[in-house]
């Protein structure tokens, strides 16, 4: 099984590299994030045309998440209260970042972990929140079933110094400041790893890099796009790698395709 997650930052402008992608790239579930379409404007025709089922949870302008799936998920829910069922926590399911379904006993969260914006601010306070009900959330999860979870997306954390080109004076930035990167490893304390962190040790690799001063030409990137995985699972990976292609194409994305196989 092939599993792949990219945010594509827009589907209405970056739908035919979607197409040319899967056309070259057999995977089993396609998670995208940033789609930026309410759920009846996103182009499912063109994709079940190429054999996929689609699962989208969306809104207009921003945010957003899709799966894309070979076969036909089972248990889809959107949000997180289907799960949590707690309407205290109803603000943050406004902003459309998590789906979840399985595929042959595979529990596949795709999720859009919100940017913050800058250290300290509202947004970054929402940041943080949001992290906890999402470690709520996997915590129902793991709670009421023995799936093998792949929890996966745009998690907007580079969680260790040499997932960034130059850290240096990084720590209090956005994406790498102490706070998110506590609350994330809070999250993989229930049992998660990294699937890329299983085959390559080494920094230099990165998912997203900034569309501003040539970050990809001069490989100025962050690697924010992660597949974390129950133990089961993880024992069973088989390769996780980062597809650089896709961000050399014209008006790409500025995140590239993550792809875990077990």
């Amino acid at each position: 099984m092939k599993i792949a997650t990219w945010n594509i930052n827009s589907i209405r402008i970056r739908q035919p590299h979607v197409i040319d992608w899967l056309n070259s790239n057999s995977v089993d579930a396609l998670c995208l994030q940033e789609t930026k379409v309410i759920d009846h404007d996103f182009p499912k025709s063109t994709f079940e045309k190429l054999g996929y089922h689609i699962y989208v949870y969306g809104q207009k302008t921003y945010n957003g998440v899709a799966i894309l799936s070979r076969q036909p998920l089972e248990d889809v829910n959107t949000g997180f209260n289907p799960i949590i069922k707690d309407f205290s926590l109803e603000e943050f399911d406004e902003q459309k970042r998590v789906i979840a379904g399985t595929l042959d006993e595979v529990r596949i969260v795709n999720v859009y972990v919100p940017n913050g914006t800058s250290v300290g601010s509202k947004k970054y306070d929402y940041k943080l929140r949001w992290l906890k009900v999402l470690k709520q959330y996997i915590t129902k999860i793991l709670d009421k079933s023995n799936h093998k979870l792949c929890i996966c997306g745009d998690f907007n954390i580079a969680l260790e110094d040499k997932d960034i080109y130059n850290y240096e004076s990084k720590e209090n930035h956005i994406m790498s400041s102490p706070s998110e990167r506590e609350a994330l490893q809070d999250i993989l304390s229930l049992g998660l790893k990294d699937a890329f962190r299983k085959f390559t040790s080494e920094g230099g690799y990165f998912s997203w890099w900034d569309y501003r001063s040539g970050g990809f030409q001069h490989n100025r990137g962050w690697r924010i796009d992660h597949h974390y995985l129950t133990p089961k699972l993880y024992k069973k990976a088989l390769s996780c790698t980062i597809d650089v292609e896709p961000r050399k194409l014209i008006r790409p994305s500025d995140h590239a395709p993550v792809i875990v196989e077990f």
